[in-house]
């Protein structure tokens, strides 16, 4: 039996990439690609995918919202993360929300293929490169991200604003009205311990959650 696996990525030259990976593999099966975490979760009943291979840095909605939301709804697919981050917050953060694996971008070969088995098997993968530096599943010692202080409708309006979108374009977007919009926004900023627009961007990049 074939896996099915979907593949998530805003980057149309890496999704071909993937595929063109993958495909070479008689034990997977290529079920869908979406270019944002949105249409993943809007596409997952149709593609009925075992493992979803999930870009962590993405416009909209980043992959560990997404993979939150997948972990929440579709508890019996598997999370795979694809990251250019080795640090221990980017991968405490995946497997907090429920990934089954974190493999780095510039090990996809041979590793992304033993991490899709592995998370088939309801087993976690981590990267070899990462693992060699001690890290551990919920280790004791590993510091807590702040984002952990955000709740999931402040972490939505956080990525939005970074991006750029006004308050009404994100109320429109989560459906609230534009007053809550500003008031999740400033309570966040408060949370986080930051005065302006420009920290923000700078947390938001330095904890993945939106491209440069």
């Amino acid at each position: 039996m074939k896996i099915r696996v979907a593949l998530v990525d805003d980057h149309a030259m890496i999704r071909e990439g993937l595929r063109s990976l993958l495909e070479k593999n008689a034990f997977i099966e290529v079920v869908g690609e979406a270019a944002t975490g949105i249409e993943c979760l809007a596409m997952l009943e149709a593609w009925r995918p075992e493992v979803v291979i999930m870009d962590i840095s993405m416009p909209e909605l980043n992959g560990i919202e997404t993979t939150r939301e997948i972990a929440r709804q579709w508890p019996m697919v598997k999370v795979v993360i694809l990251s250019v981050h080795s640090t221990t917050e980017h991968v405490s953060q995946a497997f907090g929300a429920g990934a089954m694996g974190y493999v780095l971008k510039e090990s996809i070969g041979k590793e992304l293929l033993m991490a899709i088995r592995v998370a088939h098997g309801a087993r976690r993968y981590l990267s070899e490169k990462i693992e060699a530096t001690g890290w551990r599943y919920a280790s004791p010692g590993v510091a807590k991200s702040p984002l952990e202080s955000l709740s999931r409708r402040e972490r939505q309006v956080l990525q939005l604003v970074v991006e750029g979108h006004a308050s009404v374009e994100i109320a429109a977007r989560l459906d609230l009205s534009a007053k809550t919009v500003e008031t999740y926004r400033s309570r966040l900023m408060q949370k986080l311990g930051l005065s302006d627009i420009t920290g923000l961007v700078k947390f938001a990049i330095q904890h993945g959650l939106t491209p440069l």
